[in-house]
């Protein structure tokens, strides 16, 4: 590609999502073989620990790399491009964020993490290596819905920070021959469909909602890893009913949205 056509380009803020999004990756991956470990020595623990956190740093990382693209109006990257233009009322430049794939799956993530968090600052005792050891697994399965890369013919994820002209329906457009094309352009904005106030709310609540099964979802499998088949019940129990009602507040929100 001529290098004329990057003059205007922050290729800068993409290499550090980029960076973020393959750390995000990594650490839950570290976490998951650290937690799994604890199960069998309590040693590991500390570093499991330690990589989860430093995979809530990197998921908060990428989502406000991603934040001060939408706002700064990148439209060099095609996840800005694709969601939102300069027209559009700041209160929607927020709602950009998780109207694609990309920004979704992180904002499950970021819930996940969030989750993830409290639970594991809450249990303390013999649960905590396996709960978390599936909540480490359910997280390298999401964060590598970002990554972007092809394994063979099989592409893994779809990257937020891919450049316009390195996205396959773009790359070919005459006006990113022009050097100077983001003097240009303006973004394709939001479906107007969704312009509109729930869009602002009804997504964080309903993957709130997602990620608010995991938890039981955990105690479950942590229960026949540990074969305590009826103690973990009464742990999962509140978790459950604050599942149900977060969902059921987002799926009330989605009623009234339609």
């Amino acid at each position: 590609m001529n290098e004329l056509n990057n003059i205007g380009e922050h290729i800068w803020i993409g290499k550090i999502g980029n960076g973020f999004v393959v750390l995000s990756f990594l650490a839950s991956l570290l976490a998951l073989i650290g937690f799994y470990l604890s199960t069998k020595n309590k040693d590991y623990l500390k570093f499991a620990r330690n990589a989860f956190y430093l995979h809530g740093i990197s998921v908060v990382g990428i989502a406000s790399t991603l934040f001060i693209m939408l706002f700064s109006h990148y439209y060099e990257y095609q996840y800005v491009y694709q969601h939102s233009n300069n027209e559009m009322p700041m209160r929607f430049i927020m709602s950009c964020f998780w109207e694609g794939q990309e920004g979704s799956f992180l904002l499950w993530t970021f819930w996940n993490v969030v989750l993830g968090l409290i639970l594991q600052r809450s249990l303390k005792n013999e649960w905590e290596a396996p709960v978390m050891a599936v909540f480490s697994l359910a997280q390298v399965f999401l964060a590598s819905m970002i990554m972007g890369i092809y394994i063979g013919d099989y592409k893994m994820g779809s990257n937020p920070f891919l450049l316009l002209r390195e996205h396959p329906d773009f790359m070919n457009l005459p006006f990113l021959q022009i050097p100077n094309y983001l003097e240009k352009i303006d973004g394709r904005g939001l479906n107007p469909l969704l312009m509109n106030y729930w869009m602002t709310i009804h997504p964080p609540t309903l993957f709130l909602g997602f990620s608010a099964t995991l938890p039981p979802f955990a105690f479950a499998i942590a229960a026949l890893w540990n074969k305590k088949y009826h103690d973990w019940q009464s742990i999962a129990l509140p978790w459950t009913f604050f599942g149900i009602l977060i969902l059921g507040v987002g799926i009330l929100m989605g009623g009234a949205w339609a």
